[in-house]
C-alpha cells in the first residue's frame, strides 16, 4: 500500500507547541496551497489543508516558521473520528507530516523581539570575482 502526500503551502497561523501527557511533543496548523491552474477571469482557488507534526517535527516547526511562512512537507493522509461533547461523531481527515522543509523563500527577522516574518527578494548571491579554474592553451595534439 501507498500513502504518501507533498505539499507546499504557506502557514494560516502561527504553530504552538504543546505536550502529550506522556511527553511528546505536538503541532497542528493548517497550510493555504494553491491550485496549479484557474479559469481566465477568476482568482486562482485555494486549498486549506490541516497538518499535524510530532516530536522533534514538531518541535522544528513552531522554532522556525510562523504565519505567512512558505513551508514544504511529505507525510502520509489520516482521517480519525471522535465523540464530540455534544455526544455526535466527528470525523477528521488530516495530513501527519514526518518531513518537513524550508522553500528557499528568504526570511528575515524583523527584530529580535517579534516572530520571523517573511519576504522574498530576487537578490543573487554575488559570485566570486576570481574563478576557481583556469584558462588552458588549446593543443591540436589530442592524444585521443
Amino acid at each position: 500500500m501507498l500513502n504518501r502526500i507533498v505539499l507546499m503551502g504557506r502557514l494560516t497561523a502561527n504553530p504552538e507547541l504543546k505536550s502529550t501527557t506522556t511527553g511528546k511533543s505536538v503541532t497542528s496548523f493548517s497550510i493555504a496551497v494553491e491550485r496549479n491552474y484557474n479559469k481566465s477571469g477568476e482568482e486562482r482557488k485555494v486549498d486549506f489543508f490541516n497538518v499535524v507534526c510530532w516530536n522533534y517535527t514538531a518541535e522544528f516547526v513552531c522554532r522556525y516558521f510562523a504565519k505567512g511562512n512558505m513551508i514544504a512537507l511529505e507525510g502520509k493522509l489520516q482521517s480519525r473520528t471522535y465523540q464530540a461533547n455534544d455526544g455526535s461523531t466527528r470525523y477528521v481527515t488530516e495530513i501527519v507530516a514526518d518531513t518537513v522543509s524550508f522553500t528557499g523563500e528568504r526570511v528575515q527577522k524583523a527584530n529580535s523581539n517579534t516572530k520571523e516574518s517573511s519576504s522574498t527578494t530576487s537578490e543573487q548571491p554575488p559570485l566570486p570575482s576570481q574563478p576557481d579554474f583556469e584558462n588552458m592553451p588549446i593543443d591540436d595534439d589530442l592524444p585521443f
